[in-house]
């Protein structure tokens, strides 16, 4: 509001109050007050009126008009006379505060200079601020590009400090270099020489900076200091390894790894050098290792007790003077050549040390090829293991493994080529097969791949051997002179041992691998060993000889294949069925030997119809001769098979079994007799006569009981 607003107010302000003084009626301005009446009112419309009535029932002022009848135009007049009253009583409140009015208007006034005032100095000191704003905002920039340079120079002085220690050689590194003996703190300061060496090889900026021309030619000299004396030092080291009674592993794990860095340098800083270091250490290892394996075969070969020659064949007879006497001197040991035995244990062993040779030789022991063979390559795959992870982690290289062993493999191969080849032991040849399986397994649970390609090797030699071996027994059964072979002896042949317990040992070698070659070697040598037993048992001149020959072979068979384990192998169940035939065909002769009558008779006509019209039907004078004659002499007769069978069968038990069936099958025959005789017009003349089935069964119990 300006001063000519504000003098207006206070003009009108001070005519009112002069108003007042001079006692003015305000009737005068105001005048009457009256409300006319509207001429169009009778034209409104009245819709709705009712609504609107209703609407206003609730109110009080309505409701009371209503109540007391007042007319809508009388009520109207005095609330016209009520607002008059208000509104004049309004004008005198505001002419009584005029005064008031007044006061508040010189007061604004005086507001007014003093804002007036207070703007004039805040726009001096918004020019002042605005001022300031502009030096702080130049000052912002000043400093942020001084901290901008220190962080620079910061970098800088970073660098060229890493630069310093980088490229500069200590007095102190020179002189360890130069004149310290090779140890933890030599190794930690070559350390220090490489990374400088690799520093100022690898950035281009260091290779062009003025500083490595000073540095450079004594750092040169550094390094091939380091390298000479290095050198010198691991080639003593290495040298250690040749001195005799040198454990090698010891040397290789408490001396050698602790300079491995020294190695690692060399690779790094001197390639030449470092081949020559190598190339003495495979040589030196090569020459060691070659020389205590040769040693250890030699004292090994001492140790070896002899199994088989190529005279020690199934089908060879062994009656000849020079094959009798050698063969039953040492029968404890050449009854190995065919029979397993305790052999199999050198598989449940393969886990255990090597044999220690001055120990064994010390108490006279001899042992099978085998043992020693598993013995060797024990040793072998310790040797290995060692010495390919020594040379990975002292070299960081695998592949001069193969060079280190090249000698100790051709010291073996010579060594195992020779055995090998006056080998015939063929229950070894295949025991030392299955441990190079185990050996396999045990390189590949050490995740050593290194003896792979060896064991192969040796693995591959094997089979051929073995298969040679083998088919020399298979043709000294197909070719074998019968008339040397057969003895005038109806128990079990030698040959036919040999094969069982040859079979048994490979058959049981074969469970857990599974080989269907083996397998069917296996059933060759059994089809040309039916042959041979044949061609025996008929040198024999009584058929009933011939079965038992053949029944207690077959039985014996059968008794060595089931000690081994074997139960329903092939083999096996291929000579159950024989015994089962040959048993049942030696039951019935001898039936016949002892009741040929009463059993032609029960064959020939016992089965007739006696209700048919023969032309001879069967009478009491038919069978009364039968039934006299059995119930005379069957006692006798049965202890007479009793006796027969103990003598003829070399295994009781399986004699015994042959008794009861024997009888069991007399009990059949003279059952279907009785039948007979039941439908024969008077047989029951003959009851007196007949022996009672209870009688036959209590005999065939009692001699049950013997087994």
């Amino acid at each position: 509001m300006d001063a000519a607003t504000l003098n207006k107010v206070g003009d009108s302000y001070g005519e009112t109050h002069d108003i007042q003084i001079a006692g003015l009626d305000l009737g005068v301005f105001v005048g009457d007050l009256a409300f006319e009446e509207d001429a169009s009112s009778d034209d409104v419309s009245l819709d709705g009126l009712q609504e609107e009535l209703e609407e206003c029932k609730k109110d009080e002022v309505v409701t009371d008009i209503l109540s007391k009848g007042t007319k809508l135009r009388e009520y109207t007049k005095g609330v016209e006379n009520n607002v008059r009253q208000v509104e004049l009583n309004s004008i005198q409140e505001y002419i009584k505060e005029s005064d008031n009015l007044v006061s508040l208007h010189d007061q604004i006034r005086d507001c007014d200079s003093i804002l007036s005032q207070m703007e004039t100095l805040l726009s001096g000191f918004q020019a002042e601020i605005g001022s300031i704003s502009s030096e702080i905002k130049s000052l912002q920039e000043k400093s942020m590009d001084m901290g901008l340079k220190l962080k620079n120079r910061k970098v800088a002085e970073s660098k060229l400090a890493r630069f310093v220690e980088d490229i500069i050689v200590p007095p102190r590194m020179v002189d360890i270099i130069v004149d310290g003996e090779v140890n933890d703190e030599y190794m930690r300061t070559l350390e220090a020489l490489s990374k400088k060496l690799k520093f100022v090889q690898v950035d281009p900026m260091v290779r062009s900076s003025k500083a490595l021309k000073d540095v450079q030619p004594e750092l040169e000299k550094l390094r091939q200091k380091a390298i000479s004396k290095v050198f010198e030092f691991i080639v003593l080291k290495l040298y250690a390894l040749r001195k005799p009674k040198t454990n090698i592993q010891i040397l290789q794990q408490n001396v050698l790894l602790k300079y491995k860095y020294v190695i690692l340098f060399l690779k790094e800083r001197g390639k030449e050098v470092y081949t020559e270091v190598q190339g003495a250490y495979i040589d030196t290892m090569n020459k060691v290792l070659s020389a205590h394996f040769r040693v250890y075969i030699q004292a090994l070969e001492k140790l070896q007790l002899d199994i088989a020659t190529a005279s020690d064949l199934i089908g060879v007879e062994t009656r000849s003077a020079g094959l009798f006497s050698r063969g039953r001197e040492p029968l404890k040991n050449r009854s190995a050549v065919f029979a397993l035995g305790d052999r199999i244990n050198i598989l449940k062993k393969i886990e255990q040390p090597a044999l220690i040779p001055h120990i064994a030789e010390a108490s006279s022991q001899k042992y099978p090829y085998e043992v020693l063979f598993r013995s060797l390559h024990k040793l072998l795959m310790d040797t290995v293991t060692s010495e390919y992870l020594f040379c990975d982690d002292f070299f960081g290289e695998e592949s001069i493994f193969y060079e280190i062993f090249a000698g100790p493999f051709a010291v073996i191969d010579e060594h195992f080529n020779a055995i090998l080849l006056n080998c015939h032991d063929a229950i070894g040849i295949m025991l030392m097969i299955r441990i190079i399986h185990q050996h396999q397994l045990i390189m590949s649970r050490r995740r050593i791949p290194c003896l792979d390609s060896y064991l192969d090797k040796v693995n591959i030699a094997l089979w051929p051997r073995f298969k040679m071996v083998f088919d020399m027994h298979l043709s000294s059964l197909r070719c074998a002179n019968v008339k040397t072979l057969w003895e005038d002896d109806i128990h079990p042949h030698y040959v036919m041992r040999r094969y069982a317990e040859f079979t048994a040992s490979l058959v049981h070698l074969n469970v857990e691998y599974g080989d269907g070659q083996l397998e069917l070697n296996l059933e060759r040598l059994r089809m040309a060993v039916d042959d041979l037993l044949i061609k025996l048992a008929k040198m024999f001149p009584k058929p009933k000889l011939q079965t038992i020959f053949l029944i207690n072979n077959y039985d014996m068979t059968i008794a060595v294949l089931k000690e081994a384990g074997l139960e329903g192998g092939k083999t096996q169940l291929h000579f159950e069925e024989l015994l089962k035939s040959n048993t049942a065909i030696f039951v019935e002769e001898l039936l016949l030997e002892h009741f040929g009558d009463l059993i032609k008779f029960v064959k020939t006509r016992a089965s007739e119809d006696l209700s048919s019209t023969s032309e001879k039907p069967i009478t009491v004078p038919d069978v009364e001769p039968l039934v006299k004659d059995f119930a005379s002499r069957w006692k006798a007769a049965i202890e007479l098979m009793h006796k027969d069978v103990i003598t003829s069968f070399s295994n009781f038990l399986c004699g015994m079994e042959i008794l009861r069936a024997a009888l069991t099958q007399l009990l059949l025959y003279y059952t279907r007799l009785t039948d007979c005789i039941k439908h024969i017009v008077g047989g029951s003349t003959l009851n007196k006569d007949l022996v009672s089935i209870s009688s036959i069964m209590y005999e065939i119990r009692k001699y049950s009981r013997t087994f």
